[in-house]
């Protein structure tokens, strides 16, 4: 059976602002149908890389939270540690972080905890029921320990994955630093050392110190190095790739089998604000032109009906001129494989869909 994906527009009137339709979306899309009442709500989001803009406001965050303590529940706003190097690698830089880009109790309406504690591994084994690459899934111990999870994604594009949207936000997001290196394990970067400049923008982002120079060149050490690629993503000049052919393959696989973990046994509810489509993920510490322009909000019980249908309108945007899109090498229609040819956010969503995660399959429903 098709799923139920709820969608508006960015139209506004006097009387009628962005806040107001979200809200009117969630109540459309059936969230009331969940029993709220003296439960934690755990509202997993990204808090934004100091330096990145493209973030998701708090004001959404506080539109959601105010809903959920209006149905009698009790909100929080959480995120994991990061696995590299930045201001979100533990949760004293990570809240810091945050009230930079404007998440307080002022501006959400609720508290703000980061779910795998001060360190990253405060966390929680979690049996992947059918699971083919994870068995147990390490997650963030006040993910777990709430009553509902609700996912409130920015859907942007995505270097390893394609797109970030619910299930990213879920799967990768929710694991603690050892789940992500766990999801990220499969595959170890190479260099080409014919395109290195030696720059040492990897040697700076790397956490575990595998970056190492001889003369200018860089090479990896391999011993050092857990996967998660964010050598690859920071490279200026496309020196540094994959080193094993399918390893974005088995990265979506594992995540979603963390989105899996996460959301068995207990209800939820997943909305995705579809604007600022930057290329890469809200990870980075700067964010390009947006790809294409804005779209809308959806809502949905199921993930992945709602990140097909996400994908589906974004794909039917134009390109931005003088954006990484517009000056990809290939136009074949599917936006986010044209910026990063390395991805398939398909294969993906084909592998949640078979794992019991929802279905592709879905009605959209638009609310005014």
């Amino acid at each position: 059976m098709k799923s139920d994906v709820f969608y508006t527009d960015l139209r506004t009137g006097f009387n009628n602002s962005l806040l107001d339709k979200l809200t009117r979306l969630m109540e459309k899309a059936g969230i009331a149908k969940i029993d709220f009442n003296n439960h934690y709500a755990a509202i997993k989001m990204h808090f934004g890389e100091p330096g990145n803009l493209a973030f998701l406001r708090p004001n959404w965050a506080k539109c959601v939270a105010d809903e959920v303590r209006k149905l009698g529940g009790k909100p929080f706003l959480t995120d994991c540690n990061t696995l590299y190097v930045g201001g979100r690698k533990n949760a004293l830089d990570h809240l810091d972080s945050a009230n930079l880009n404007g998440f307080n109790p002022l501006s959400t309406g609720c508290q703000i905890i980061i779910a795998d504690g001060l360190k990253g591994t405060d966390d929680i084994d979690v049996e992947v029921h059918g699971g083919k690459y994870v068995k147990n899934a390490h997650i963030g111990r006040a993910v777990m320990d709430a009553d509902v999870f609700i996912s409130l994604n920015h859907f942007k594009g995505h270097e390893a994955t394609g797109f970030g949207g619910a299930l990213k936000n879920i799967g990768m997001g929710c694991g603690s630093r050892a789940g992500k290196m766990d999801m990220h394990s499969q595959g170890k970067p190479v260099v080409d050392s014919a395109k290195c400049i030696g720059c040492h923008r990897c040697e700076k982002i790397c956490a575990h110190s595998a970056p190492a120079f001889e003369g200018k060149k860089c090479h990896i050490d391999l011993d050092k190095c857990v996967g998660c690629g964010r050598c690859i993503g920071v490279c200026p000049v496309d020196a540094i790739n994959e080193g094993v052919y399918n390893s974005n393959e088995i990265l979506n696989c594992k995540m979603m089998e963390y989105a899996k973990a996460v959301l068995d046994g207990r209800p939820s509810f997943h909305i995705s604000i579809a604007i600022d489509i930057s290329p890469n993920c809200d990870c980075h510490s700067e964010n390009d032109l947006a790809i294409t322009p804005n779209v809308g909000l959806f809502a949905s019980f199921d993930p992945v009906a709602l990140d097909q249908a996400c994908a589906d309108a974004v794909n039917a945007m134009p390109a931005n001129n003088g954006s990484a899109l517009s000056e990809a090498h290939e136009h074949t229609g599917d936006h986010f494989h044209d910026v990063h040819p390395d991805t398939s956010w398909k294969q993906g969503l084909e592998y949640a869909e078979s794992i019991g995660l929802g279905t592709r399959e879905y009605n959209l429903i638009k609310v005014k």
